[in-house]
């Protein structure tokens, strides 16, 4: 005999069903979702109306023609008027929050300069800035669907630790739980938080909301400051046993190398983080090390995307080109596919509207372990 607590599940996995297919075939009618996703049409009618109703999707003012000799029906959609999300960026010298929709528009963006790198003083300054962007929200009629922030650093999303943020100065560090406690203090609807790495994020972002999403595998490449990879493979973001994989800029390409932040020397930061970069041919040399990188990230992953953003990407757009041609260069001599390299969809917003994204990934796999108790994907009772 099956619990409430099982049906209640197998609800939200179904729902979620319906909207993973919607986000990557719009305008589906009933009899499409019903048709491709196995359940049957009375089911699929039932969750479609509390989706309607709740404004998680929207439906066509009139019916269309069906294919073949069925009867015209109404295509169904994402609802990008009613929702949106809140994403931030904490960077090591800067702030960056967007409110996007459920389909990846940027509906506004600000950014300001980070005030204090000590973590109640970045969380006191992001939960100010989610608190506008909410407000703005609301003046607009839109409802908080999810809040998602990403920093520079290692994140153990089970526990909610920061375990590792050189650049920030920080080590397993509660951020999670302060800013979760910070933005119920200020007032913030109940909504569903994350906290990732930036890399992470800016996978998230590429992998949800652009029409080059890697069926099985992608990798994002964030190159600021530090440098750091987030890596999605078979519909889930990679993050290793404690959150450290993707730590890319700290894997040594050169034994007795430059000094690294991190206390090692010759990290891929030494060669392609910010500070190397603004040296003397340091976006040459820097080209050339993220080229390395990229072969070597093709090997281990083979991808099918590979996306490289981050602010060293937009101030050097010769950092990027220089990565390609030295990757290609590994993969004419290897007798292999030039692997796809291709700049970050939303540029220097990446991270930030990837954030946004990690709220809307995790609401659609309610399967998966989230950090938080609070409502993502909300079922009728």
């Amino acid at each position: 005999m099956r619990t409430t607590g099982d049906q209640q599940l197998l609800k939200r996995i179904n729902r979620s069903v319906l909207l993973r297919l919607l986000r990557r075939q719009p305008g589906l009618s009933r009899a499409r979702l019903a048709q491709q996703s196995g359940l049957t049409k009375s089911t699929v009618s039932a969750l479609v109306r509390e989706l309607l109703d709740e404004r998680w999707l929207s439906e066509a003012d009139a019916p269309v023609a069906a294919d073949g000799l069925g009867r015209p029906s109404t295509p169904l959609h994402v609802n990008a008027q009613d929702r949106a999300l809140i994403g931030v960026e904490v960077g090591v010298q800067q702030l960056r929050v967007v409110t996007v929709s459920l389909v990846g528009r940027v509906l506004d963006a600000l950014q300001e300069p980070l005030a204090a790198t000590d973590a109640p003083a970045v969380c006191r300054q992001v939960t100010a800035l989610v608190h506008q962007a909410w407000q703005t929200l609301a003046a607009q009629g839109l409802e908080l669907s999810g809040v998602g922030v990403c920093l520079p650093g290692a994140v153990d999303e089970a526990a909610g630790l920061v375990r590792f943020a050189p650049n920030l100065g920080w080590r397993d560090t509660p951020f999670f739980a302060m800013l979760q406690q910070a933005l119920q203090a200020a007032g913030v609807p109940a909504a569903s938080l994350y906290l990732h790495n930036d890399a992470d994020a800016g996978a998230l972002g590429e992998y949800e909301f652009t029409e080059h999403a890697a069926a099985q595998a992608l990798v994002f490449v964030s190159c600021d400051v530090g440098v750091g990879a987030g890596v999605v493979l078979n519909d889930h973001l990679f993050t290793g046993a404690r959150g450290m994989a993707g730590e890319i800029g700290h894997s040594v390409l050169e034994v007795g190398g430059p000094l690294c932040s991190c206390g090692r020397r010759g990290c891929a930061e030494a060669f392609i983080g910010a500070r190397a970069l603004a040296g003397a041919g340091g976006v040459q040399r820097g080209g050339e090390a993220l080229g390395v990188l990229i072969q070597n990230l093709d090997v281990m992953f083979n991808p099918h995307s590979l996306v490289v953003g981050g602010a060293s990407c937009a101030q050097h757009p010769a950092l990027l080109e220089t990565a390609r041609q030295v990757a290609a260069g590994y993969a004419r001599a290897a007798g292999v596919p030039t692997p796809s390299v291709r700049a970050a969809h939303y540029g220097i917003l990446a991270a930030a509207v990837g954030a946004a994204a990690s709220a809307w990934h995790h609401a659609l796999r309610p399967l998966r372990p989230r950090q938080d108790s609070t409502l993502t994907l909300p079922e009728t009772a």
